[in-house]
This record gives structure tokens, C-alpha cells and sequence, in this order.
């Protein structure tokens, strides 16, 4: 298990990782999920021993690795680029750590041809790697990084030099590949699509600090704030008024005062001639899984909705009424309760 506890990195006195607790169980994929210049990527060299530490501690099944240099950690990293060895064959690339540990040549080039299976490019041993593309040169590296079974996998932004369609793609391959080998792994990205399609948790980070960290189901579903709730994806956040006419149109409606916002995903709220949400629609444009629309309602104002793929593409000023889906909807703390 890996245990991050207050630790703090300082560049010029300024902290770039402040006084950050984070816990990644065995076998366990966390994703550090953050805008860019909000530390995760140094949050991540520090854990690798690649960034000294103005306090805190990074600890591995118990022990204490602050005297321990980055090469004895039994980690393995991989970033953005994969830094190939252009020099040398697939199989070369993926064989060097073990060509390093002297392990005897049959018992290597099997475990080279294991890993090329693994990560979905059999027979691609001889290649050249200057022939091939972006997203075969990133399981390249994920093999080479896995080929001596760390016991700590780090990847810094590893599919974020990909094209979206095969970022998504390779993702999905990322985690199948990372739960059949049973890595243990922390994932940093600026991509919450990512975060979601590889990890077991996530956490979530802000100038420095972990504003908020957990399951994905509990991240997602009930974010720190309202800033935390719009880089994970949610469309809109509504406060008072606005949010109390939404949760009545979906059937929940507050007593009280309403404390805290609502947060909406895009496809909380969707054109349906028995919804109970009045509004005129500002923009609509067409996209290959669903009708986008802004829509100005009646004692909310301008929110985000959808239509269903294929219907008729409503103009600006068309009278439209919504229904509201409280599944696709998050309900976050009251400004300063956290």
C-alpha cells in the first residue's frame, strides 16, 4: 500500500504540492485528476523520488522511503512521450529492464512476447519502433514498464499526446491491462473522461492541494464544490431560486431554505413535450449522439438540454418544455462547509 502523508514540495519557497494525504491500496488505480499547474505532475515525482520533499512522507508497505533513491523503489514510470529507445526493436525496448537484471535470454524474450499479448500487439517483437504510431509506441512503453512487475506503476499524462478517438480507445485497454496484470497504479491527467475509464479513485487537485478525494462513484456523484463539479464535467450549477424550480421539476421539492447548490450534467434536463420546465431555446446545433441545446427557463435562465438524436433541430425562440432526470444531477455543500 502506498501511504502519502502531508507532503509538501516547494519550488522557490512557493508550495507547489501542499500538505497532500493520499492512500493507494494494493492492486488499486487512483487517478489524480487536475487543471494544468495544480501539482499532480509533481505530486507524482515526488512519490517516484524525483522531486525532494519539504515535508511529509512517502511510505510503501510501511516503510519510510525517504532515504530510498528512485532506481531501489521498485517503481516504474511512464509519461506523455513513452521515450522509446528509437535504436532498438520492440522487443528491445520492452526487454531492456530485464536485459538489466540479467535474466537468462529464453525466460526474457517469453516474457517480452507475454507482454506484447498483454498489451494487444503480438507479433510486433522485430518492428522498428521509429514505424509506428502514437498509440503503439504508448503500449510499447506500458510494456516496457511493466516487464519487471513493479510494484508501483506511475503514469504521467500517458495518452494525453493521442487524438481523442484513440485516447478514449486506448483507456478503456489501459485498465483491462493494468486489472489482468494487477498493478498497483497512479494515473495523472488533466482528463476526467480518462480518470473515469481507468481508475478504482480519484483525486482531485487544486493549486496544489487535494480539494477532494475518494471513489469515482463519490466524487462524481457529490462534488466538493462548485468549481470541483464543473472540471468533472457538469454543464451547469444553480443556486437558490434557480436550483429549487429544477429539483420541483423533478419532483423533489425542497422545504426550507435550499443550503448549497445543484449541479447539472448536460443530459439532466431534455426536451420532452410532457416536461414540467418551460423555456425558449437560444442555440441548438446537432451532434452524432444527441441535439444540443442552451435554453433559456422560465425562473431558472440559461441552462444546458438535450434533444434526441434524429429529432427535428429546434431554432432559436421555439417554446420547449423539459423533463428532469435527478440521477444526472449533484447536489453540493453550502460555500465554506468543507
Amino acid at each position: 500500500m502506498l501511504e502519502i502523508r502531508d507532503l509538501t514540495v516547494r519550488f522557490d519557497a512557493a508550495p507547489a504540492v501542499d500538505g497532500v494525504d493520499l492512500d493507494v491500496p494494493t492492486g488499486s488505480v487512483l487517478a489524480v485528476l487536475g487543471p494544468s499547474g495544480s501539482g499532480k505532475s509533481t505530486l507524482l515525482r515526488a512519490v517516484a523520488g524525483l522531486e525532494e520533499l519539504a515535508s511529509g512522507s512517502v511510505r510503501y508497505d510501511g516503510i519510510d522511503l525517504a532515504r530510498v533513491p528512485t532506481h531501489r523503489r521498485g517503481f516504474a514510470l511512464m509519461f506523455q512521450d513513452g521515450q522509446l529507445f528509437p535504436h532498438q526493436s520492440v522487443a528491445g525496448n520492452v526487454g531492456y529492464a530485464l536485459r538489466l537484471r540479467r535474466l537468462p535470454a529464453r525466460a526474457a524474450q517469453r516474457r517480452v512476447a507475454e507482454l506484447l499479448e498483454l498489451v494487444g500487439l503480438p507479433g510486433f517483437g522485430p518492428r522498428s519502433t521509429t514505424g509506428l504510431s502514437g498509440g503503439e509506441r504508448q503500449r510499447v512503453a506500458l510494456a516496457r514498464a511493466l516487464a519487471v512487475e513493479p510494484r508501483l506503476l506511475l503514469l504521467d499524462e500517458p495518452l494525453s499526446a493521442l487524438d481523442r478517438g484513440l485516447r478514449e480507445r486506448l483507456s478503456h485497454d489501459l485498465r483491462r491491462i493494468l486489472v489482468a496484470a494487477g498493478t498497483t497504479a497512479v494515473l495523472v491527467t488533466h482528463d476526467q473522461e480518462e480518470a473515469f475509464a481507468v481508475a478504482d479513485r480519484l483525486a482531485l487537485m487544486r493549486a496544489g492541494r487535494v480539494v477532494q478525494a475518494g471513489t469515482l462513484e463519490d466524487v462524481w456523484g457529490a462534488p466538493v464544490d462548485a468549481e470541483a463539479a464543473r472540471f468533472l464535467g457538469y454543464a451547469t450549477v444553480l443556486e437558490g431560486e434557480p436550483a429549487r424550480v429544477v429539483l420541483a421539476a423533478g419532483g423533489r421539492r425542497p422545504a426550507g431554505r435550499l443550503d448549497g447548490a445543484l449541479a447539472l450534467r448536460r443530459s439532466a434536463l431534455r426536451v420532452d413535450p410532457a416536461g414540467a420546465l418551460p423555456g425558449r431555446v437560444l442555440t441548438a446545433r446537432a451532434t452524432p449522439d444527441a441535439v444540443r441545446l442552451e435554453v433559456d427557463v422560465e425562473g431558472v435562465g440559461p441552462v444546458d438540454a438535450v434533444g434526441a438524436v434524429g429529432a427535428a433541430l429546434p431554432g432559436p425562440g421555439r417554446d420547449v418544455c423539459l423533463v428532469v432526470d435527478l440521477t444526472r444531477t449533484a447536489r453540493l455543500p453550502p460555500a465554506g462547509s468543507t
